[in-house]
C-alpha cells in the first residue's frame, strides 16, 4: 500500500506488500522488501532495504556522504531484514572507495537520532542506542550494543557482542567479547542483584540501558535498566564480574593486559 501522498522516483522498486506511509519521499534506485513499513515523513534514496524492516518518520537513508571528496558517484546503502530504523535515524550512503556500500545486517535496531556515516559496515543484530555516532568506515560486529550518546573515531572496529556504555567515546578499535577469552580472560559472575517494578509481556518490546558503574585492575560492575515499549522502567538490575585467567585465578587486568586495560578505561570515561 502507498499513501496517495508519498512522491516515489520512477526507478524506485516497492514488493506489492509494502507499506509506504503518508509525505514519504523515496528516490532514485531505490528497493524495498516484502512487508517492510516505511512511515510518514521518511526520505530514502540510493538504498536497498530487505524485507521485514521498519522506518520510522524523519529517518532519512541513503542521502549524500559527509565527505568532500565525494563527486557524486554512484553509491549506496544495504539494509538487511528484520531491521528497525527509528526517528530522525540518518544513514548516509558511501563515499567512492571499498564496495561502494554502506551496510546495516539483519535484525539490527537503531535507535532515535542515531547516525551511520559513509562506508560503514553494521553486522547483524546491532543495537545503537539514542543519539549514537558513527564515524565513516566504522565496522560494528555481531549482536554488538552501544549505548546512547557515544561517539566513534571514523576506521575503528567495535568487535562482537560488545557491550559499551552510553556517553561513551573512542577513537580506538574495541575487542570483541569472545576475544577477552580467546587470550585468556574470564569475567565471571561474583554478584548479581535484581529489582522488578512492573511485568514484562510477551508484546513487549524491551530496550535495556547497560552502564559500566565500576571498573578497576580486578573487576567491573555492569548496571542494567529495562523499560518496556511504553517507557516504563520495569527492572534494574546490576551484575559484578571478576577478572580472572582460565583457571578462575584473580588477575590484575592493568599489570598483565593494560592495553587493554586502557581500552576499557576510555570506554569507562
Amino acid at each position: 500500500m502507498i499513501d496517495k501522498t508519498a512522491i516515489i522516483h520512477p526507478t524506485a522498486k516497492i514488493a506489492d506488500d509494502a507499506i509506504i506511509g503518508p509525505y514519504v519521499v523515496i528516490g532514485e534506485n531505490v528497493t524495498i522488501g516484502h512487508r517492510t513499513r516505511v512511515i510518514s515523513n521518511a526520505h530514502i534514496e540510493f538504498a536497498e532495504i530487505g524485507d521485514d524492516c521498519t522506518i520510522s518518520p524523519f529517518a532519512t537513508i541513503g542521502s549524500e556522504p559527509q565527505d568532500l571528496g565525494y563527486k557524486g558517484e554512484e553509491t549506496k546503502v544495504v539494509i538487511g531484514d528484520g531491521t528497525i530504523i527509528k526517528e530522525n535515524v540518518t544513514i548516509h550512503r558511501a563515499a567512492a572507495c571499498g564496495d561502494f556500500t554502506t551496510r546495516i545486517g539483519n535484525k539490527c535496531l537503531l535507535m532515535v537520532g542515531s547516525h551511520v556515516a559513509h562506508n560503514c559496515v553494521l553486522a547483524d543484530q546491532v543495537i545503537l542506542a539514542n543519539l549514537v555516532t558513527l564515524g565513516g568506515h566504522v565496522h560494528v560486529g555481531f549482536g554488538a550494543f552501544v549505548g546512547g550518546m557515544s561517539v566513534f573515531h571514523q576506521n575503528i572496529r567495535i568487535g562482537d557482542m560488545a557491550i559499551i556504555s552510553g556517553f561513551s567515546a573512542s577513537r580506538q578499535d574495541i575487542l570483541p567479547y569472545s576475544k577477552a577469552e580467546k587470550i585468556g580472560i574470564m569475567m565471571p559472575v561474583a554478584e548479581l542483584t535484581s529489582k522488578y517494578y512492573k511485568s514484562a509481556y510477551y508484546e513487549d518490546e524491551i530496550t535495556i540501558i547497560t552502564e559500566v558503574e565500576k571498573f578497576s585492575p580486578v573487576r567491573i560492575k555492569f548496571t542494567y535498566k529495562l523499560y518496556n515499549s511504553s517507557g516504563d522502567l520495569i527492572n534494574i538490575g546490576s551484575t559484578m564480574h571478576a577478572w580472572t585467567d582460565t583457571n578462575l585465578k584473580i588477575i590484575n587486568l592493568k599489570k598483565l593486559y593494560p592495553d587493554i586495560y586502557d581500552k576499557l578505561n576510555q570506554i569507562k570515561q
